[in-house]
């Protein structure tokens, strides 16, 4: 189990976060390695879920692989697995493919704006 930090100590200084202040970004994680995660933590098998689920088994396999997306569809079964939201898998999907375009050379500096719409 992790090991709170005392706002004391890392306020004096005697907490060392230099090893992992960089300023680097960190590589976006796959919602496949999360799920993955998930499976391996509760002790259920991709099979198990697939049936609970209610989805083809390649499916699950190809989310965890990371060779398939997870769809709305995907996002409302296994959030109804396992009590979260509808859209929680949706999010990490959308927020997973965002910092990976961003990441990569899009050319979105060289975008110039039309208008601002809000």
């Amino acid at each position: 189990m992790a090991t709170a930090i005392n706002r004391r100590d890392l306020d004096a200084g005697r907490i060392d976060l230099s090893d992992i202040v960089t300023g680097k970004r960190i590589a976006p994680t796959a919602p496949g390695e999360i799920l993955r995660d998930i499976l391996s933590e509760l002790n259920i098998t991709p099979y198990r879920l697939a049936r609970s689920a209610r989805v083809p088994q390649n499916r699950i396999a190809g989310i965890i692989a990371g060779t398939r997306a997870i769809t709305a569809d995907t996002s409302i079964r296994l959030g109804r697995v396992f009590g979260q939201s509808d859209r929680y898998w949706l999010n990490l999907q959308g927020a997973y493919d965002v910092a990976k375009a961003e990441s990569g050379d899009g050319g979105y500096d060289e975008i110039e704006p039309l208008a601002a719409y809000v």
